[in-house]
Order: C-alpha cells, then structure tokens, then sequence
C-alpha cells in the first residue's frame, strides 16, 4: 500500500506540475492546508473519496487517469489530422493502432449505447466505460470475435477502454455528441448526449442483440455498483494493475459473468 501511496504522490505531483498549478493554488482548490498536498505528493498521505473528486475537478482529468500510475498509451486513430506533430519526449509504454473499421464500429456502437440509455440519470462516463468492457469481452465469449475490439487497462475502478478520450475528442469534433458536466446525487458527472442517430447498417443483428442483452442486464446500474460488479470477472481479476485486459481470459469466466454455454467431454 505504501508504494501505491508513492506512485500516486508522484502522479499528482507530476499531473501539477504539467498544468503549471502551484501546491498553494492545489491545496485551495481542494480546500486543504498546503502541507496537507506535500505529505500526498510525497507518498506519506492519501486522499480520501471525496478529494480524489475534487482533485479530478480541479485538474479537468477522469479519476481514471489519475489513478493510472503507468504512462499514459498513445492512441493512433485511422486517417489522422494531417501535419506536424510534435516530438514526444518520452517513449509510451504502450502504443494502440485503432484502424478505421474499429474507429467506426466504436463510434456507432457508442452512439447506439447513448441513443437507448444515455438519458438515464446513473448513465455517466464511467458507467459507459463498463457497458463498452462488457458488450465487448461478453461477444467476444460468445462468438469468439471482435465486435468493438477496444483495449480496456485495468485500474482501481475497473476496466477503462483506452481509446474512449481520442475517439470521444473526434466525435464532439464532428458534432455527433457533446459532452456535458452534471451532478448524480452529490457527485460530479461527466455525460454524453448523442447529436445524431447510430448507422444501424454498421452492426449485424448479432451484435445488436448482445448490446442490447448487456444495457438490459446492466444500465440500471450506478457507477459503484456496476464497477464492483466488473471487479468480479475473471478478465479483470486476473490481469495485473495498470496493465491491458486479456481477451482470451473470458473463458474461464463463472457465473454469473459466462454467456457462453459450454459442453463437457465425458
């Protein structure tokens, strides 16, 4: 717990001082005394639930992302702007190609997600996040194919598609959804409201039926509910903090995560 502690200062630390915020500007925003955001900074304190919030607030990033203490991907997405682009500095941990047939199935499908429930009051981004990792590992369970094939990281509140923010950047870009700020109950919500209908004739009915088996079994869920309930999947059990989520583990899922059904030899 003490290394987590470690890791998490120096993000933060790391996080602040990208956005150039000093720890007197930090430590008003998250309404605590200055030395109170050195002790987090240095590993020798951590935050509670409610400052984690704030800290998002504040800094303008997912909870997700701060509690991702590797690198962040980089994400390529088909048939980029073009021009020049800067240099990285640092070479990326990992780096994800999202080809154009992705991209669009991603997109149609989020739309499609947000067309059917995105208006419910518990549907915010982190509840999507989940509704994306099940319509994906559950198909892929029961046909042994991709439908989105998004690559979900393992972090504190479950799996996280690493493509979401790159694709959700070009699709407000294009005007098929906005995003909007709000409360659920007391808490900050980020949620997306659809700007135009899905393109039915880029899923199958195959797919369509699993999407709408996982929004039936899941999208009345909040987002603690349903992040503890994919803390239970064998995918995310088995992969390693920090890391991408395997595929393949689904198949030694129990119930009542299995939506396959499985004949044994006698």
């Amino acid at each position: 717990m003490k290394n987590f502690y470690t890791k998490f200062g120096r993000k933060v630390k790391e996080l602040r001082e990208k956005l150039d915020i000093s720890q007197e500007r930090l430590a008003s925003m998250l309404e605590l005394p200055r030395p109170a955001v050195s002790q987090i900074e240095r590993g020798a304190r951590m935050v509670t639930a409610e400052e984690l919030i704030k800290l998002s607030e504040s800094l303008h990033i997912p909870v997700e992302t701060i509690l991702d203490l590797k690198k962040e991907p980089e994400v390529i997405l088909a048939k980029a702007d073009k021009g020049k682009h800067k240099p990285k500095k640092e070479k990326q941990e990992i780096r994800i190609n999202v080809p154009q047939k992705n991209l669009e199935k991603f997109r149609e499908v989020l739309l499609y997600i947000l067309d059917k429930v995105g208006s419910k009051p518990n549907i915010g981004e982190t509840v999507i996040y989940k509704l994306l990792y099940f319509i994906d590992f559950d198909y892929y369970e029961k046909y042994e194919e991709q439908l989105v094939g998004a690559q979900y990281l393992k972090n504190y509140y479950g799996p996280t598609p690493v493509e979401f923010q790159k694709i959700v950047e070009r699709m407000i870009e294009n005007k098929e959804i906005e995003k909007v700020k709000s409360n659920y109950f007391q808490y900050p919500q980020t949620k997306y409201l659809p700007l135009r209908k899905p393109d039915l004739t880029k899923l199958s009915a195959q797919e369509l039926e699993l999407i709408d088996s996982v929004l039936n079994r899941l999208a009345d869920k909040n987002a603690q509910e349903i992040s503890d309930y994919s803390h239970n999947d064998v995918p995310w059990h088995t992969a390693e903090e920090g890391n991408i989520i395997e595929y393949e583990a689904v198949f030694y899922r129990t119930q009542p995560y299995t939506v396959r059904e499985y004949t044994v030899d006698v």
